[in-house]
């Protein structure tokens, strides 16, 4: 077992829609499976166009309404490929704040990103994550073994992803922001805006 996954039912007490979710016990099942080996790839956050969750959005939506500081929450098969689990991952695993900023740089806003407790966030700004922990991936091993690669850049990526997510925006899109709740916090931290 992964050593991630340690813990059954991750999002039990975090996220109701999700109380009964586990992949892993799905990726036993596959593995053990005598007549028909499995192959477990295991994704990080996916992003680009098509993003049902739209992950990227509400922070686009900021540095496109002008705002000049964002809040968020602190710190967060061939043959060869039978019966193994591969992590699919760009190389370099980025906090969220490097994600913001990464979006921020495509799009050129020179606002600031600023981490705050999640206790002095609105709900609407705190992940409905456990996020205590990192969710890097080590992608050695695929692209030892299979030669895996990445065909596009990064920065292609999440350009394509922006320029997506700007003609495909999520609905209710203006429930997913409150620049009144935000304004207020920025007052209190003492940020100029």
């Amino acid at each position: 077992m992964k050593p991630l996954c340690q813990k059954r039912y991750p999002f039990g007490g975090v996220r109701e829609d999700r109380s009964d979710y586990d992949k892993v016990l799905v990726e036993k099942v596959v593995l053990s499976h005598k007549r028909l080996p499995g192959t477990i790839v295991c994704l990080p956050m996916v992003y680009g166009p098509g993003d049902y969750q739209h992950r990227l959005y509400p922070y686009l939506q900021q540095m496109r309404d002008g705002r000049k500081t964002i809040l968020m929450e602190e710190g967060f098969a061939s043959d060869v490929a039978k019966g193994q689990i591969y992590h699919v991952a760009e190389p370099d695993c980025l906090t969220m704040k490097q994600w913001v900023e990464g979006i921020a740089a495509q799009i050129d806003w020179q606002g600031e990103v600023i981490s705050v407790p999640a206790a002095d966030l609105p709900v609407h700004l705190v992940p409905q994550i456990n996020n205590r922990q990192h969710i890097c991936l080590d992608t050695g091993k695929i692209r030892r073994e299979l030669g895996y690669q990445e065909t596009i850049t990064d920065r292609e990526a999440m350009r394509r992803t922006i320029e997506w997510e700007i003609v495909n925006p999520p609905e209710g899109v203006m429930q997913m922001i409150n620049y009144t709740e935000e304004d207020d916090i920025i007052a209190k931290l003492g940020i100029m805006k």
